[in-house]
């Protein structure tokens, strides 16, 4: 699945030609995870003002209301100025005077809504919950420490939740969590000052060098036929049985929350 970096690099690709753009006419292939919500010929001669991320959300801001985009599963988006036919899993086309931004989705678990305002009660519902961005400075260890204490759960699944902080996926918060030592079963209210703010630090580190390298390319994830290269540099996720990188101990694998989730037993003893 996208997650955090993989959203923002997107936007960052997609950003500059969309800018001022004038819609033009949208494609809607087999349908997606919700409905538009709006007719397709009422955006035409809408302008886009702004490309922005909330979370995995992205928000094309247009002069009246704005389209919230979801990646889903397997999808991702790219920009052309002279786009071919769509493909069979194309199922989103929005057709501008500078080009045509298309949603690729084989599983179709992504989603393009149509919402009135940062005050729409869909908006609302679907990014009212979301935690604080972990790459702004509203993210820090002091808030993030009172935050987790209440937390029984195990810290990956906290971390999952995204109600605490947004963003940090099944891949960042296994490899996040291998930085700071931490074991992924370890309750969050157990975790003491010292160890949340090296979990901290180590969300930062690991979701700012993802970004870098243009997020990670697992399966299906490309922007305008670019890969991502973080994969490259994984300390334990999906090498489950390999050696640890750092002690030779092999990377084991469980299941929480029903995700699959790795660690080194002895460099994340607790």
């Amino acid at each position: 699945m996208p997650e955090l970096p993989e959203v923002e690099v997107t936007r960052r690709r997609i950003v500059a030609p969309m800018l001022g753009a004038r819609i033009t006419g949208v494609r809607l292939g087999a349908p997606l995870r919700w409905p538009l919500g709006i007719e397709p010929t009422a955006l035409v001669g809408r302008r886009v003002q702004q490309v922005g991320r909330r979370g995995k959300y992205l928000l094309i801001e247009l002069d009246h209301g704005g389209l919230l985009l979801h990646l889903g599963m397997s999808g991702s988006l790219a920009w052309w100025d002279d786009a071919p036919p769509p493909g069979r899993h194309d199922h989103f086309d929005l057709c501008t005077d500078r080009g045509t931004l298309r949603l690729h989705d084989p599983r179709r678990f992504g989603a393009v809504l149509y919402v009135d305002g940062a005050e729409d009660a869909r908006a609302r519902k679907l990014l009212g919950a979301l935690g604080v961005e972990p790459l702004e400075p509203a993210f820090e260890p002091v808030s993030f420490h009172a935050a987790l204490r209440g937390r029984r759960a195990p810290i990956k699944s906290v971390l999952l939740a995204g109600d605490v902080v947004v963003g940090v996926g099944n891949i960042y918060a296994s490899e996040a969590l291998f930085r700071a030592g931490i074991r992924p079963t370890t309750p969050a209210s157990r975790l003491g000052r010292t160890r949340v703010a090296r979990l901290h630090a180590a969300i930062r580190e690991v979701l700012q060098r993802a970004l870098d390298v243009g997020g990670s390319t697992l399966r299906d994830f490309r922007v305008n036929g670019q890969d991502g290269h973080f994969q490259l540099e994984l300390w334990v996720y999906g090498r489950a049985g390999e050696p640890c990188r750092v002690c030779g101990t092999p990377i084991r694998a469980i299941r929480l929350g029903q995700r699959s989730t790795f660690y080194c037993p002895r460099c994340q003893p607790r």
